[in-house]
């Protein structure tokens, strides 16, 4: 399921689009044999250059986001005969039982770290590259690079805490910084880029970065505040068990975190720029690059090589043209908390099944009629139809192959929406102005309305469940709030406090002796 990708192409329309070819370096510069002295002498070459920082975000969609919803209890990829088990990387991932050298470690965690610092070696090479150099529009990709460099040392923090902190392409050992360091570092990253970027693109650059996804990642950088200041759990530390509040927490420009968080969430949902996409559904499917709610996108293309894979991950093997792969499924314990007249409990597929194309009942390997049981009995030895099944981003009609050209967002303006309730909140506990925001996001689903009477902690988790299932954001969630360890359905017992963050991949330490171990691995 890992992909790579090798660079081609500068055209606007191209630019986000553009494969490159993944490496596996902090201190590796793209493979194209450029270099500031014979290359970034035109805007062109430089477009070209961040065509490749960029690309780099497909991969956020692998081991990241793997990461991200299969340890929680909204995912599960159960082993399927001799399908799915993998030297048991998923279900250790799943069961929270990952050592600093373990199978899911080696395989998951180290490649979003590669996948994360291969962006992080791309931005740099090209902020080395245009330092000396002027040619039209500089600014504007400078502050592109800017801001996606601090997104992959977002995806680097949200995992394992502090990182390494490479600015520059000088290849040389470097220690960790403190996880509150890498937030600094980040924040100021983006509130620096967000100068320079515009409000919005033409058409024909749909899907750059702009003032409103700088705006995005702050709010959700200072939701996070609390999580994301500190280094290990415990005492002073992280809670495992209770909500990591933004409250408290001091941010650039003397303000508290939580207050932070409104202000960067009011700026986008004032913007202009962005609406919630009416019906819901339209936010994700094949058309979804005009979507007025995406803010922060990875750009795909329903051309080979070049596509969003995610039917393939979840559909059976009968349900789609080539045969998916009939794994990620749905938890019973996240789709039972959906309500019956909750849209988007309709992103499930559950009960008798169709080709998604043809509309054709399909079968199973042995003839039997296909259908998707909620409950799975035992993910070490599932059936192919048990399992609710995500599917969120359609088929694309116009697919090739596996590739499906719906685009797939890291933020959209729901998230600014409870963002700003989850901060109100804090600072006005159970208030009316927070339980607003929630309930204007929730009312989209329903039809009458049907609002929740009041606001607290258990409240915004699970309508952040209803709201963003299989979008990358449940790990992140589940920590924030003090449930991320916590026993489960197939997590029978608590794991250890330490796990809200990742082991740094042994393979990783032995590379640079200068790295050191989270606590508790």
């Amino acid at each position: 399921m890992k992909r790579t990708f090798v660079a081609t192409s500068i055209g606007l329309c191209a630019l986000l689009l553009a494969p490159i070819q993944g490496c596996t370096n902090l201190d590796e510069t793209p493979p194209s044999a450029i270099s500031p002295g014979n290359f970034f002498r035109t805007e062109g070459e430089v477009l070209a250059a961040l065509a490749g920082v960029y690309a780099q975000l497909r991969g956020t969609v692998d081991d990241y986001y793997n990461l991200s919803e299969i340890s929680t209890e909204e995912m599960v990829v159960p082993t399927r005969g001799q399908d799915w088990y993998d030297n048991g990387t998923w279900l250790e991932t799943h069961r929270q039982q990952w050592t600093a050298n373990s199978p899911g470690t080696l395989s998951f965690m180290n490649g979003a770290w590669n996948m994360a610092y291969a962006g992080v070696a791309r931005a740099n090479a090209l902020l080395d590259g245009v330092a000396n150099q002027s040619v039209p529009n500089q600014a504007v990709m400078v502050a592109e690079a800017r801001t996606l460099r601090a997104f992959y040392y977002y995806i680097l923090m949200d995992l394992f805490g502090g990182v390494p902190l490479a600015t520059a392409t000088g290849i040389e050992e470097r220690p960790r910084v403190t996880r509150a360091e890498l937030f600094t570092f980040i924040e100021s990253e983006l509130i620096a880029a967000h100068a320079d970027l515009p409000a919005s693109w033409p058409a024909g650059s749909n899907g750059r970065l702009t003032k409103g996804a700088a705006d995005a990642m702050l709010a959700n950088l200072y939701i996070n505040a609390g999580v994301y200041t500190k280094d290990a759990a415990g005492a002073g530390g992280i809670s495992a068990t209770g909500y990591n509040s933004c409250s408290g927490i001091t941010v650039a420009g003397g303000l508290g975190a939580c207050q932070a968080a409104i202000n960067r969430a009011n700026d986008v949902i004032s913007s202009g720029v962005y609406s919630l996409a009416a019906p819901y559904r339209t936010a994700f499917d094949a058309a979804n690059a005009t979507s007025p709610e995406n803010i922060f996108v990875i750009k795909f293309a329903h051309e080979s090589g070049l596509g969003l894979n995610f039917v393939m991950r979840a559909l059976h093997y009968n349900q789609f043209t080539p045969g998916p792969w009939n794994g990620f499924s749905a938890t019973a314990t996240a789709y039972n908390q959906f309500d019956a007249a909750d849209d988007r409990r309709n992103i499930f597929l559950v009960g008798p099944q169709v080709n998604v194309e043809t509309l054709a009942p399909v079968n199973d390997r042995a003839g039997n009629p296909l259908n998707f049981t909620v409950a799975i009995a035992n993910v070490a030895s599932a059936t192919e139809g048990e399992g609710a099944r995500v599917y969120k981003w359609p088929a694309d009609p116009g697919h090739v192959a596996q590739d499906n050209g719906n685009d797939f967002a890291w933020f959209r303006l729901a998230e600014m929406y409870m963002i700003r309730a989850e901060a109100q909140n804090e600072l006005t506990p159970g208030g009316a102005t927070a339980l607003a925001d929630l309930n204007f996001v929730r009312a989209r689903a329903f039809n009458p309305d049907v609002n929740r009477a009041t606001i607290d902690h258990a409240a915004i988790l699970q309508e952040r469940l209803f709201e963003f299932t299989g979008e990358g954001k449940r790990r992140q969630d589940l920590v924030r709030f003090g449930q991320y360890t916590a026993a489960s359905l197939f997590k029978p017992t608590a794991a250890g406090d330490h796990k809200v963050i990742m082991p740094i991949p042994q393979s990783q330490i032995d590379a640079n002796p200068l790295l050191t171990q989270n606590s508790g691995y």
